[in-house]
């Protein structure tokens, strides 16, 4: 018999997908409109990076020191958003939010990117859009980036799908002529794969995982094993050749993707790179709870860390 193309082959809270490769985004979220935060006083502004294909990125500036003295440029983090590369915005509330607070907290100029989502910009559609986000903001062509932001001093960010990001762009930049300096690079519960468990995966889940990703990637090479989403398969690019001088990989301690965040950061610390690796694992806190809770001790202790990390204390 011919499989039936409406068959669900991946029923989640948040989306449905189909054999037939149709998807329902069964999580919408609400949008936060740019402009003055009063929680943080960050302003914001939506800004179009490439016209001819719609990638557009939303700026955070921090508040103005009162003390004229302190009229210094501050660090650039380019930040890349979560959702398992098929939902989620740089402009959703929960985005908006976080990376508000984080641009307060941080003192960071931040551009958060609303890249192309699958399965209508299958991966490497992502990819592309984070890599050209990144040399924008490293150019300073915008105005505010121009006249508040060190590009000199350049970070990158992301959580679960994003971290996985954050790993390929660094990845790309070592083999890269025009890749811009970049200093520091955080991990936060990234999204990682393989199809052979780890110790601790949750093999439910990580089966779960391996359908959306074949789903948001068709050309994948292996599945999970895919280089892409598995840093550590065979034939992957070498762990020594990523391109920052500072990393911090973050997870939680009953994170469905924790184990993969762990064995990457062995590898990364076990590898010939030549640059420093920080750890830490949010006891007893599960995928991305620091956006779900941000008030809660652990997101704050998880907030101090990233600000110490990129303040390099």
């Amino acid at each position: 018999m011919e499989p039936n193309s409406d068959e669900i082959l991946l029923d989640m809270e948040s989306l449905r997908i189909y054999r037939s490769g149709k998807m329902d985004r069964l999580h919408r979220p609400v949008l936060a409109p740019a402009g003055v935060d009063e929680a943080t006083g960050v302003t914001s502004k939506d800004v179009v990076v490439d016209a001819d294909t719609g990638l557009s990125v939303r700026i955070f500036l921090p508040a103005a020191s009162p003390d004229p003295s302190k009229k210094e440029k501050r660090p650039v983090l380019v930040f890349f958003h979560g959702g398992a590369f098929v939902i989620e915005s740089a402009v959703s509330t929960t985005y908006h939010n976080y990376v508000a607070t984080l641009a307060a907290a941080a003192g960071v100029v931040a551009v958060s990117v609303e890249y192309h989502l699958a399965p209508e910009h299958p991966v490497p559609a992502a990819y592309d859009d984070a890599w050209t986000a990144l040399l924008w903001a490293a150019s300073a062509k915008d105005e505010w980036l121009a006249e508040h932001a060190d590009s000199g001093r350049l970070f990158i960010a992301g959580d679960s799908a994003g971290g996985n990001m954050v790993h390929h762009v660094l990845i790309k930049a070592a083999s890269s002529h025009s890749a811009p300096k970049i200093e520091g690079a955080i991990l936060l519960h990234p999204w990682f794969g393989g199809n052979t468990l780890v110790e601790g995966e949750p093999e439910a889940t990580a089966k779960d995982m391996a359908v959306i990703w074949e789903f948001a990637c068709p050309t994948a090479v292996g599945g999970v094993d895919d280089p892409r989403m598995n840093p550590t398969a065979p034939g992957s690019p070498r762990l020594e050749n990523l391109r920052c001088d500072r990393m911090l990989v973050c997870t939680g301690e009953k994170d469905w993707a924790g184990a993969r965040g762990r064995a990457y950061n062995a590898a990364v610390t076990a590898s010939a790179w030549r640059g420093s690796a920080s750890w830490l694992e949010s006891e007893g806190e599960g995928h991305v709870f620091f956006l779900e809770k941000p008030e809660c001790d652990k997101a704050k202790e998880l907030m101090d860390r990233v600000v110490a990390f990129i303040s390099g204390s």
